[in-house]
């Protein structure tokens, strides 16, 4: 990470002073610079030896270096070679063409390469070049293995040496890889070991293979042939070979504690170097086959780094360092015992790097350090060398001292240019690391790119680069904007480098930034320009989704970026790209899968990239549905009356089972019919099921999650019980009588499940109530009804019926109780009489008859009603009858519905079971008047200037007689407000009324109803309007064009202005002007409006105490007036209240009862405008 310094919060200007260690500054190429190596082939570099040879060497400097090798330490001349050459003119890297002629073998070696100018000399690693090798396996005649089941074994591999070491595996003659276990494994040494043998090991092809990476070739070892025998073979073996029984024995093998096959003893030591992977291994031996166990003595096992390979026999830990040395001790255990092996770990390290040196780059007289520190185990051994050469013997610097590991110069001046080199090395490898010291005099110069725009998104950092160069060592200093004040807030961050470093950039960060580089040879500068952009963020994420298989989901995923880039959206699927599949479809903001399977399960997420930021959201899509059907039903511990039943779930399709249901069927009576069984939780597979004598039972299970229920399973196996007698008899036995003679027997039969038997039939018996006859009984087939005839009418039995089949009776059957047959009833409701209520209400009365004379069930009695004729017509006329019916023993009942002004005649009859008895005599009622319908049409013809005519039709219900009729109406203006209330009454007589003294041009709202006796009915409503005066009309007109008419025009204006003019001054002086007073100074009746648009009538008041308004005064504020009297109006009365009317002229006010006469004063609302009034509007 490169150094950084903070600015302090004092606000100091923010100027960078860069001491000299400079390992991030790059010389330019233009300058005189030593060489540097570029690239270079790796120290250990296996080549393949059927390519041509390529050694990398390439290095940087100027003037540009010159190359050269060596090789295993001595010169090595090229030219002299005709197989070697350079790869391209100004590099270093060898090729030596080996494909032509030549061997590779020929140049295995140690080489080396110094690059080379009048700066100094750089030189490269120590190249070890060898060829790979794979060589075969040696010819060996292999013996076939045999031995006992139970017995260890071990399979040599020992591949043969190669370079690199070949990767080993075990194969069968047909290139598949061996199946391996706990109790057969592989070890790291390539041999294949068994625990015990099984006889399924037996096979004669087990191969053991080398593959070699390098050289991409793969070698195979002789087959190995095993045979396990089992004791019996063993005898027979013996048998036939007696000399051998010693070797084998005959006994079979037995159980026995682990023992370790490798490694070999209680304890072992193990080497590793650091960085490495340490790897343990333990593989036993015993039966049954043991389990391995790790422990770290004294501590624990690192555990991010601590991995179990090979079914725990190989432990391994990654990067070890000096802390992982000590004891490891592994474990392995069985039935019978355990032991354990120690291996001792040590980790030595080759030499790495604590501080490598750096180039420095000094100015003439400057000082300087090189300085070169390693570490390993054992500690490695520092050197130096100059231009390639050991120091010692390199020419005499006076500007130079060494100390150990580091270099210190003072006053260096151009001749101590040099490249240094540090060799640090112990047993185990080298560090080898080149720095130059370059001595140059050069004024600033930056690096970056001049006017480089940034973009950078709001609240993350901004780093704008200052890439510079310069001998002395510049400062830098950076500022922002044209103004061009130096940068010293504290949130700002200068990296050695010169990178200006904004931690969290805001939007008024974005502006031009200006680096400035110094020394004492000169200045420069560059701007730089940034750009804050809004982040983009996912503002609609996608959402955790459970679907069903089979149905369609979408993800959403809206975006808002900033508007100056452009976002790409992308889907992915468990981080990976989406399927390509046509049910994946992508449209805008929104991401669609059709026909959901289980394989679309997963993390979907929406990733928005843009060129300077990434944002994503996820979302987790669990596909569901319905279990799979449960398999594999067996049915145990079968006995008369139950069974078990077990069976295998089928797959739950990530929904949890809640519940099975068990569904049976009933072969022999219901064949194809599946009935419900029993239900158990979802955690059992098995349940006990009570099951029914003499069926032939299969039985199904179904599975039950949140989304639904299973298909069924396959059918069990069939199960027929033993037959029984039965256990229930029949139910819903009732006995009513189809005819008055008779008793009809009906009950629900038995299904064929529960007659528990064959011959299934049933004992009917029954007697009287209140007799003291015996039980008649009779047995009938497997029917449900049986009928008795000749009983008395409607006369109570006893009844039962008891189910029985070929093996016996069910249990003793429930007494029900029944009547034989009904009979009309032969009496007529006595004492009938009719109490009128209201003009549509009446309410009947009736005595109830004897409970004998009904001979059946009372059901109810019945009210048959009728209108014979109205009371206000004089013919008679029968109506429809209508009919009410009262259940129970009732004895009164309301008849609703009637008609007001109505002559009713009714009777009364008993029902029962079997129908209506007589009916009682005819009883007659009147009902009184009502309130009449609304009249049936109201329309108002022949306009003229100040009457209407009114037409009509009477009610059509006028419930009553008509008394008179009530005609209401007021004058609406054209802003819907209302006039006063006119109130008129006409005799009933009429169909037809002239309203005359209305005003002309002036419509007029009409309320209409009718009445009787009893009160007022619905009203009917109608508009109309008056018409206008064409002669008035065609005067105004000529009025208004008349000239002394303008001239008076102008007078007013000029007037008003006039006054305008002197208020305005008024005010200016502080006075306030007298507008009332003025107005009433200058009165005119002849000028003053009644209001100030069209004249029209106001809301119209009730307010008792008004005072006659003055000629010429204003319309009050609210608008409302009180009319003059005139002989133009027809109204000399007023309601009580304001008649208030809705925009659509519908009556919204109260009626008063309350009629008083009252003079109006005022002008009048029908009046047409006039020139006068119009001049008044100005005032």
């Amino acid at each position: 990470m490169p150094k950084k310094k903070r600015l302090s919060a004092g606000r100091v200007p923010l100027i960078l002073f860069l001491c000299q260690m400079i390992s991030a500054l790059e010389v330019p190429l233009d300058l005189v610079q030593p060489p540097t190596i570029t690239h270079q082939s790796p120290k250990d570099y296996i080549i393949d030896p059927r390519e041509n040879i390529v050694i990398q060497c390439e290095a940087k400097g100027k003037p540009p270096p010159s190359f050269s090798w060596t090789r295993n330490g001595t010169h090595f001349d090229i030219d002299k070679d005709p197989l070697v050459s350079i790869l391209k003119p100004g590099s270093g890297t060898l090729v030596i063409n080996i494909m032509s002629e030549g061997k590779a073998e020929t140049y295995e070696g140690v080489y080396q390469c110094t690059a080379r100018n009048e700066r100094g000399a750089a030189i490269s690693n120590n190249i070890v070049v060898r060829p790979s090798r794979s060589p075969l396996w040696t010819k060996e005649k292999l013996e076939p293995i045999t031995l006992r089941n139970g017995q260890p074994l071990v399979l040599p591999c020992r591949p043969p040496i190669g370079l690199p070491p070949p990767i080993i595996f075990w194969m069968d003659n047909s290139f598949q890889r061996l199946p391996q276990s706990e109790r057969v494994s592989q070890g790291l040494n390539g041999d294949l070991y068994f625990s015990n043998v099984l006889p399924e090991d037996t096979r004669e092809d087990y191969i053991c293979y080398a593959r070699f990476n390098h050289t991409q070739t793969i070698q195979q070892k002789q087959p190995i042939s095993v045979k396990v025998i089992s004791v019996d073979e063993l005898n027979d073996t013996i048998a036939a070979n007696l000399n051998d029984t010693e070797f084998y024995g005959a006994k079979p093998s037995k159980d026995r504690p682990p023992t370790f096959l490798t490694p070999e003893g209680n304890a072992s030591n193990k080497e590793e170097l650091r960085g490495n992977v340490l790897s343990l291994e333990c593989i036993a031996e015993g039966l049954p086959t043991p389990v391995i166990y790790w422990i770290k003595e004294d501590g624990i096992l690192p555990i991010n780094r601590t991995f179990y390979k090979n079914f725990k026999k190989t432990l391994q830990i990654l990067h070890v360092s000096e802390a992982d040395s000590g004891n490891y001790q592994c474990i392995a255990k069985n039935a019978l015992g355990a032991i354990h092996h120690t291996i001792s770990v040590t980790v030595k390290a080759a030499p790495y790097w604590i501080m490598a040196p750096q180039n420095l780059v000094l100015s003439p007289g400057e000082d300087g350090t090189l300085i070169c520190r390693a570490n390993g185990k054992p500690k490695p051994n520092i050197s130096w060398l100059t231009n390639g050469v050991p120091i010692e013997i390199a020419p005499d610097d006076p500007s130079r001292k060494i100390d150990g590991d580091t270099i210190i110069f003072s006053n260096v001046q151009e001749r101590s240019s040099a490249v240094y080199q540090c060799n640090a090395s112990n047993e185990y490898g080298y560090l080898l690391a080149n720095a130059f010291v370059n001595v140059l005099a050069e004024p600033p110069r930056i690096l970056t790119p001049p006017n480089t725009l940034y973009q950078v998104i709001a609240n993350r950092p901004a780093f704008l680069d200052c890439a510079f160069f310069g001998s002395p060592l510049p400062t830098i200093e950076w500022f922002k904007g044209a103004k061009g004040s130096a940068l010293h807030e504290d949130i700002y961050v200068l990296h050695e480098n010169g990178t200006l470093e904004i931690p969290v950039a805001q939007k008024d960060s974005t502006g031009t930034y200006t680096c400035v580089a110094r020394n004492k040879l000169g200045m420069a500068k560059n701007e730089v320009h940034l750009e804050i952009k809004d982040p983009t963020r996912i503002i609609k994420q996608p959402e955790y989704a459970v679907v069903q298989r089979g149905s369609t989901v979408s993800f959403e995923c809206k975006v808002k970026h900033d508007h100056t880039l452009i976002p790409t959206v992308m889907w992915l699927k468990d981080n990976g790209e989406l399927p390509s599949d046509e049910r994946f479809t992508i449209d805008k903001d929104q991401l669609e899968i059709a026909d959901v399977s289980d394989n679309d399960s997963g993390t979907y997420t929406c990733m928005a990239n843009t060129t300077l930021d990434s944002v994503s959201a996820s979302a987790v899509l669990s596909v569901v549905d319905v279990p799979n059907p449960p398999f594999d039903l067996e049915l145990t511990s079968q006995l008369d009356k139950s069974v078990q039943l077990s069976w295998t779930p089928g797959d739950d399709n990530n929904s949890p089972i809640t519940k099975f249901i068990i569904e049976y069927e009933d072969a022999m009576h219901e064949a194809g019919l599946w009935h419900h069984q029993a239900e158990v939780s979802g955690t059992q597979t098995t349940a006990q099921l009570k099951l029914s004598p003499y069926v032939s039972y299969s039985f199904r299970v179904m599975a039950v999650n949140s989304i639904g229920r299973s298909l069924p399973s396959e059918a069990s196996e069939q199960y027929l019980t033993k037959a029984a007698e039965p256990e229930k008899n029949p139910t819903a036995v009732e006995g009513l009588g189809s005819e008055p003679d008779n008793l009809v027997i009906t009950w629900k039969p038995l299904n064929g499940f529960e007659s528990n038997g064959p011959g299934l039939q049933y004992k009917v018996s029954w007697r009287q109530k209140d007799g003291d006859d015996e039980w008649t009984s009779v047995v009938v087939a497997n029917v449900s009804k049986y009928i008795v005839s000749g009983t008395p009418t409607f006369v109570p039995y006893l009844i039962k019926v008891q189910a029985l089949n070929d093996v016996g009776f069910a249990p003793e059957p429930t007494v029900v109780m029944g009547h034989s047959g009904e009979d009309l009833p032969m009496v007529a409701p006595g004492n009938v009489h009719v109490n009128v209520v209201n003009s549509t209400l009446a309410e009947v009365h009736w005595d109830p008859v004897p409970l004998k004379s009904i001979r059946g069930h009372l059901q109810g009695y019945r009210i048959y009603y009728w209108k014979t004729h109205s009371s206000s017509q004089r013919n008679r006329r029968h109506l429809e009858k209508k009919i009410l019916t009262f259940q129970g023993s009732k004895t009164h009942g309301m008849l609703p519905g009637l008609e007001p002004f109505s002559h009713y005649t009714l009777n009364v009859r008993v029902v029962n079971g079997k129908g209506e008895g007589p009916a009682s005599p005819d009883r007659v009622f009147n009902t009184p008047e009502g309130v009449p319908s609304a009249p049936s049409s109201l329309k108002i013809v022949n306009p003229t200037l100040d009457s209407l005519t009114l037409e009509w039709d009477p009610p059509s219900h006028p419930n009553g007689i008509l008394t008179e009729y009530t005609l209401k109406y007021q004058p609406i203006n054209s802003t819907h407000e209302l006039g006063p209330l006119v109130d008129l009454k006409i005799p009933a007589n009429k169909t037809r009324w002239i309203l005359k003294n209305l005003n002309f041009s002036t419509r007029y709202k009409f309320y209409f109803y009718a009445q009787t006796s009893a009160g007022s009915g619905s009203q009917i409503t109608e508009e109309a309007v008056t018409t206008v005066d064409e002669a008035m009309a065609s005067r105004q007109v000529d009025i208004a064009t008349q000239g002394w008419f303008i001239g008076l025009m102008c007078a007013v204006a000029l007037l008003i202005l006039i006054l305008l003019i002197v208020c305005f001054i008024r005010r200016n002086k502080g006075g306030k002007y007298p507008v009332k007073e003025k107005e009433d100074a200058h009165a005119d009746p002849e000028i003053q409006p009644m209001k100030e648009d069209d004249g029209t009538f106001g809301e119209y008041s009730d307010t008792e105490d008004h005072k006659p308004l003055k000629k010429g005064s204003r319309t009050p504020s609210d608008r409302t007036v009180k009319k003059e009297d005139s002989d133009d109006s027809l109204v000399d009365y007023g309601e009580g209240v304001n008649g208030q009317f809705n925009e659509d002229g519908s009556f919204i006010g109260q009626y008063s009862g309350k009629k008083e006469k009252e003079p109006a004063e005022g002008n009048e609302s029908s009046e047409a405008p006039s020139p006068v009034n119009a001049m008044n509007s100005f005032v």
